[in-house]
């Protein structure tokens, strides 16, 4: 099919490109561990996007004695990491569902 442009230039004609359809996959990863996401070496492909999602950390405080020195502290932390990875994949034709 034949796409006409017409400008102040005069008239061109363009081809017009075949339909495309996209479709998008999300897929939300969550981690404890932090070098999970920051390793570049997934393979992902680079029509891929990666959305960072809230942080939550929680922190725990435990006695070191059970008796006495209650300043005597100790402190644990849980990170929980969350991302949205957003795969586009760009078909001619319609997948079947």
């Amino acid at each position: 099919m034949l796409l006409i442009n017409r400008t102040g230039r005069g008239v061109s004609q363009k081809e017009r490109p075949p339909k495309v359809t996209t479709t998008k996959i999300r897929i939300v990863i969550r981690s404890f561990d932090h070098p999970f996401f920051e390793n570049p070496f997934w393979g992902l492909p680079p029509y891929t996007r990666k959305i960072g999602l809230p942080e939550s950390r929680v922190l725990y405080t435990v006695l070191r004695s059970p008796h006495i020195d209650k300043k005597s502290r100790e402190q644990f932390e849980m990170e929980k990491r969350k991302k949205i990875l957003v795969y586009t994949f760009y078909l001619r034709y319609k997948l079947s569902s």
